[in-house]
């Protein structure tokens, strides 16, 4: 039995041109088409393909909220997104609401096959441009928590400087603040961090490696 597929496009031209595409592949069957999201949401549910070739942008739902309603009501159908939406905000939504390949509309005729084929495989697949941003963002080094995540950015500021060993009075001019608002600052600083007095303020912060240049 062949692989049952569902087309979702709203440009006519382009939808026919990929039914057509896939139905002269060998164990590719087209069983349906649909030209908006809320079509292809009803026409998912009917006709349970094993694998949706969605776009992005429909009219009424869009790509991606019928992508999420497929991928809640039929977890076995597979969705495809084929677009010419290249931002990394799309790829990672569409990842998000459960789609398992993303293609730019560009892509050779055998790569959209093989995507296909792969998606109903439960595999994930990504066109060469868009796999390449998927790595760079995970291979992204993770950000690194600042010391004293309990303080705001103010807050350890005020703790930089006392660390250092400047005056309330030097504190105040140098962030351009009021000396009550410094006041205020470390008081709340001293609570947060549970030190009973400015000098083991210090050593905390110094510990932590700030005020140290």
């Amino acid at each position: 039995m062949g692989l049952r597929v569902l087309v979702v496009d709203d440009h006519p031209l382009f939808r026919f041109g990929v039914c057509t595409l896939l139905s002269a592949e060998p164990g590719i069957e087209v069983v349906g088409e649909a030209a908006s999201g809320a079509t292809a949401v009803d026409a998912a549910a009917a006709l349970r393909p094993d694998v949706v070739v969605m776009d992005l942008h429909l009219p009424d739902l869009s790509g991606i909220q019928a992508t999420r309603h497929i991928a809640q009501a039929s977890p076995d159908t597979g969705v495809l997104m084929l677009t010419m939406a290249d931002e990394s905000e799309s790829v990672f939504a569409a990842m998000r609401a459960g789609a398992r390949g993303y293609l730019l509309k560009d892509a050779e005729p055998d790569e959209i096959i093989r995507a296909v084929q792969a998606v109903a495989r439960r595999e994930a697949i990504f066109g060469p441009d868009i796999a390449n941003r998927v790595l760079g963002f995970f291979n992204q080094p993770p950000a690194s928590e600042p010391v004293f995540p309990e303080l705001t950015g103010r807050e350890r500021e005020v703790l930089a400087l006392i660390a250092a060993g400047h005056s309330n009075a030097v504190i105040a001019n140098t962030l351009c603040l009021s000396p009550k608002t410094v006041r205020n600052h470390i008081s709340n600083v001293f609570a947060k961090l549970h030190v009973a007095d400015r000098a083991e303020a210090i050593v905390r912060a110094r510990d932590a490696g700030l005020g140290q240049s």
